[in-house]
């Protein structure tokens, strides 16, 4: 019950009280000694509204006091709802470390859940909550993974941040960055993003600018820049020497090196071809695949057999299966041995 309205009805019982008293029963007036203090004489009309006045001020008081404390709670579970919120815009925009603080049982709980929990808007949420601050971190987020460019700085997230990254891609394609810009200040990304970007630029950039960030590289970004080797169209010249310093920074097994002896088979010299897989298999036995192929494909048949007369007899089956095939005038694709 509301206190004014209460105030109201009480007052309205209390003159009513006094009034039926006075008028229909008694017009007498009394002195009452309270504890040896003589009280002066007053209506019994009025010594009968008294006890009621002071309950009203005892209940008054008391409403009073809950509803305070009403308030007081209430106002824990407002703070503790814009906290969760807070939360959740944590959790929307990746944070990592989350750990929100609670004032009521139930938030507690739900707080704990959302702070050790990964979630993230589908593309079906709206920014049309009722809560303005969410609806600008969702519309933030989906124009992010829309293409689009924003402003992250003020929510202080870290470099490897899926949003970082992805608002740095973004960047990047919008051409509000470029790749040199991104490789020489590398320690403003994310490595990922700088391999990703060093995979597109060494599709286009020259040989120096591919050395000088080699740190980056990786298979497939490796395969992409030897497709370029001596293309008629963008196309790199490229001694053995800078090919194998290339191919140390990364750890190749057999498949890797077969992988590169396909790929320098389509426009790489023979001679050349030759030569960096004989160097490679001198230092390496998991070049060897890559060199055996490389002969055979160029029809250096006598080195080949040289090969695999001295090897054991459970080495290189598949490429003494393509020579005994070729012995007896059997044609197939080195390709399909290896």
């Amino acid at each position: 019950m509301h206190i004014k309205r209460y105030t109201v009805a009480s007052l309205i019982f209390i003159i009513l009280v006094g009034w039926y008293i006075f008028a229909y029963i008694t017009q007498e007036t009394v002195g009452l000694n309270f504890f040896g203090i003589q009280l002066p004489s007053l209506s019994i009309a009025m010594w009968v509204s008294a006890p009621l006045v002071i309950l009203y001020l005892l209940s008054v008081t008391h409403m009073s006091l809950y509803s305070m404390l009403g308030n007081l709670k209430l106002r824990k579970y407002e703070k503790d709802y814009e906290k969760f919120i807070d939360s959740m815009i944590d959790a929307f925009l990746g944070k990592k470390e989350r750990n929100h603080s609670f004032k009521t049982e139930r938030y507690s709980f739900l707080g704990s859940l959302l702070d050790n929990t990964v979630i993230f808007p589908t593309q079906a949420l709206k920014g049309d909550t009722t809560n303005e601050k969410m609806n600008a971190i969702i519309n933030l987020i989906h124009d992010i993974k829309n293409g689009e460019v924003v402003d992250l700085k003020k929510y202080s997230l870290p470099l490897d941040n899926e949003l970082v990254i992805q608002n740095e891609r973004n960047r990047y394609k919008k051409g509000d960055i470029n790749a040199e810009e991104i490789l020489n200040h590398s320690g403003k990304y994310t490595p990922a993003l700088c391999e990703e970007v060093y995979g597109e630029y060494v599709k286009i950039t020259s040989l120096n600018m591919i050395e000088k960030h080699k740190v980056f590289l990786t298979k497939k970004s490796l395969f992409d820049m030897l497709d370029r080797v001596n293309r008629k169209e963008n196309g790199l010249e490229v001694i053995n020497d800078i090919l194998i310093s290339l191919f140390h920074t990364l750890e190749l097994d057999k498949k890797d090196f077969l992988q590169i002896a396909f790929i320098l088979s389509k426009h790489m010299v023979p001679e050349q071809r030759i030569k960096l897989f004989e160097t490679l298999s001198e230092s390496n036995e998991k070049a060897m695949d890559a060199y055996l192929f490389t002969l055979f494909d160029l029809e250096m048949v006598s080195q080949g057999d040289e090969i695999l007369d001295n090897s054991l007899a459970d080495e290189f089956l598949n490429f003494k299966a393509y020579r005994a095939l070729k012995e007896c005038n059997k044609n197939f694709n080195i390709e399909l041995f290896v």
